[in-house]
């Protein structure tokens, strides 16, 4: 984990999407105290800045590792799913070096964290253990070489940087992932929010949507009716999809449209008609 380069840790960090979740309103960037409502209960993001006492800052990078491979903190328990470790499990040891320098590049802020309020059973941890046996593998993210180089960023911004499927791919009895319905929407999202379908059926996804739509929205949140995404999604493109380079949106793009679509209506969560 050590030799990584901060400036480019600062492009993963925002491809990841980390400043949405670890930053509250008016309070200080990176600083935790979000609140992530949930069918669970609340769970509130940690100080992720470098201070030691309330942040990160007596981490080494194999405590970093640790957290987003495996789902562990440094004491050896588990983490709630809260953290998209079933996504970032698959992110690339350089990538993870990258992040590292520049998480340890940010000025502390000290700030303690909250407790998550979650409900019963949800808060007891022991559970949280039968949870990962059924749900999580520690797995490498890996490019199909019968794919071109831009399917293969794309599934990797997709499935592991970006982690699109925690909030638009619905979750069963015990919050695992459908798999027969990713990315086809939810109506429990972030906060209680309902979540479009973005796979390409032409009904109740963006199956009739163009290549430059999809570019518009991941750059500036233009959907295709003229009107802007709001709420969850317009802190991603502001915070994340907006800061990518153009070859990577691109590469989100051809990967969203080569996928099969999934029929999933979800009301008024549908993407706007062309």
């Amino acid at each position: 984990m050590e030799g990584g380069d901060a400036v480019r840790g600062e492009y993963v960090f925002a491809a990841a999407g980390c400043a949405g979740c670890h930053s509250a309103k008016d309070q200080p960037p990176l600083a935790g105290g979000r609140a992530l409502e949930t069918g669970f209960g609340i769970f509130y993001a940690p100080n992720i800045t470098p201070d030691p006492e309330t942040g990160i800052g007596r981490w080494s990078g194999a405590d970093l590792y640790r957290a987003l491979r495996q789902g562990l903190r440094p004491d050896g328990r588990p983490y709630y799913p809260s953290l998209p470790y079933l996504r970032y499990t698959g992110m690339s040891d350089a990538d993870l070096a990258d992040l590292w320098a520049y998480l340890r590049s940010l000025e502390p802020v000290r700030q303690a964290n909250r407790a998550h309020e979650l409900d019963w059973p949800f808060g007891w941890r022991p559970g949280l253990n039968l949870w990962r046996a059924r749900v999580f593998r520690e797995r490498r993210w890996r490019p199909d070489p019968a794919r071109t180089d831009a399917y293969n960023r794309g599934s990797y911004l997709v499935e592991v940087l970006g982690h699109c499927d925690e909030c638009h791919t619905p979750r069963g009895l015990f919050g695992e992932p459908d798999v027969f319905r990713r990315l086809a929407g939810t109506a429990q999202g972030p906060s209680g929010e309902k979540v479009p379908n973005i796979t390409p059926d032409r009904e109740t996804g963006i199956g009739k949507w163009s290549r430059t739509d999809l570019l518009d929205l991941l750059e500036s949140g233009a959907l295709p009716n003229g009107d802007y995404v709001g709420d969850t999604m317009a802190e991603v493109v502001d915070r994340s999809t907006s800061k990518l380079t153009a070859f990577d949106r691109g590469a989100i793009a051809t990967w969203l449209l080569e996928q099969a679509p999934v029929a999933h209506a979800l009301g008024d969560a549908r993407p706007p008609a062309l």
